[in-house]
């Protein structure tokens, strides 16, 4: 791999932070660009918005490699600021880049860019929808892809890489709420708990996107999903989870159709008057938690030259692993 001046955005973030620092280690001179600090050793913070030209323009100077992470990811919030972030702020990216030479743009996604509501079941990546896409990050994140792919040219090439429900030790979003709700008793199965469903460990995200860096000028233009490639049950995985941080999976069960519906109606009423919280239920997160999402991997791993280092089960013994361990002074417990 050719080392390159790599400027990672969201880097202070749980994937952002594993791809920085796989980047570093992989010889690649790396700056991280983010609001806060993002403690990856070996790399240079820069700190800024990027829904702030002048940020931008000043850390994209003498960059070869843009990696995008940064954007607002929720279940709920203004539609107004998953504009800002995630559109305006992705336009305004590819912008300073052109303008600033960068050869390389790897745009991070989500394959909820392509997904509808209905059942996955073996699918390669689908062209991004954002008419179809289910709520407003999966809404802007299709738009942000739509605008990087269309970036692409001879001058700089551009790759989209969508890595399905990313989780591993530190992970604040998927694990830390599983495992919250799981102990409040406030986590049911949806349906069976029998849908089949990828995930991607942290560190095969973090090595697919370096791998992605590296193979731009060969497969530009182009969307991959990332996963394990490992399709577990829904209550497996809830289950491996649980038991990682000691606590008791669920053990109840809701109709799906009823949670699909519950969670229309929270959605409804976090628009009028928002919690403090996320939402505990929405449509889509319903539709996730019932209906089967797993990928064909094969293109991915043939273009990319890439395999997942680390498989489920050794996933969930590190996870515990560090669910052992006792928390940071002043801090929560990993996870």
């Amino acid at each position: 791999m050719t080392a390159l001046r790599v400027l990672v955005t969201g880097a202070s973030g749980f994937l952002g932070r594993a791809v920085a620092a796989e980047l570093v280690a992989a010889g690649h001179e790396v700056s991280c660009f983010q609001r806060r600090p993002s403690g990856v050793a070996g790399a240079r913070d820069l700190l800024g918005s990027v829904t702030a030209e002048v940020d931008l323009k000043h850390a994209v100077i003498g960059m070869d490699a843009v990696v995008h992470l940064a954007a607002k990811v929720s279940l709920a919030g203004d539609p107004r600021d998953f504009e800002a972030v995630n559109v305006e702020g992705t336009r305004s990216l590819l912008g300073a880049a052109v303008d600033a030479g960068v050869s390389r743009f790897v745009f991070v996604s989500s394959p909820s860019v392509a997904h509808a509501g209905a059942s996955i079941v073996g699918s390669d990546a689908g062209p991004a929808d954002p008419a179809r896409a289910r709520g407003d990050y999966a809404r802007t994140k299709a738009r942000a892809e739509l605008l990087a792919l269309d970036a692409d040219s001879p001058l700089m090439r551009v790759v989209a890489v969508r890595p399905h429900l990313v989780w591993g030790p530190g992970d604040t979003q998927l694990v830390a709420r599983i495992v919250d709700r799981a102990r409040a008793g406030r986590l049911p199965l949806l349906g069976h708990g029998a849908a089949l469903i990828d995930t991607t460990y942290v560190d095969n995200a973090a090595t697919a996107i370096s791998a992605a860096l590296d193979r731009v000028p060969d497969v530009h233009g182009n969307a991959y999903v990332i996963t394990n490639g490992e399709p577990r049950p829904v209550a497996e995985l809830l289950d491996g989870m649980c038991r990682a941080a000691g606590v008791r999976p669920p053990a109840w069960s809701v109709p799906a159709a009823l949670a699909r519906a519950g969670g229309s109606a929270i959605e409804a009423a976090w628009r009028v008057r928002p919690g403090v919280d996320e939402p505990p239920m929405t449509r889509f997160l319903a539709e996730q938690l019932s209906t089967a999402h797993w990928f064909d991997q094969r293109r991915t791993r043939a273009d990319l030259h890439w395999t997942p280092r680390v498989t489920l089960d050794e996933g969930f013994r590190r996870l515990a692993a560090a669910y052992a361990q006792p928390p940071a002074p002043g801090g929560r417990e990993s996870g």
